[in-house]
């Protein structure tokens, strides 16, 4: 398959076709690899679920939403069973 490079903005870019896309499972704002190998080959990849990555995205989410009062008591008091 060849692909052509592109410019866009002050950097190239390849257009990826639908087909590969959808067989990679892919989407805008994905995350790939890009590898160059010892005889000058790059080898395009989807990027590994990095479970550090997730960690310290997820304390941050977690940071900015402070712990409040518990209110499972108060609705527990109103209902009926």
């Amino acid at each position: 398959m060849d692909l052509r490079v592109a410019k866009w903005g002050n950097s190239l870019a390849l257009r990826i076709p639908s087909e590969v896309v959808h067989r990679l499972g892919l989407r805008e704002g994905a995350t790939v690899e890009a590898l160059l190998t010892v005889d000058g080959s790059l080898s395009i990849r989807p990027a590994q679920w990095s479970r550090k990555a997730f960690a310290l995205k997820l304390a941050e989410a977690r940071s900015a939403m402070p712990m409040s009062e518990p209110v499972m008591e108060e609705l527990r008091s109103g209902a009926r069973y």
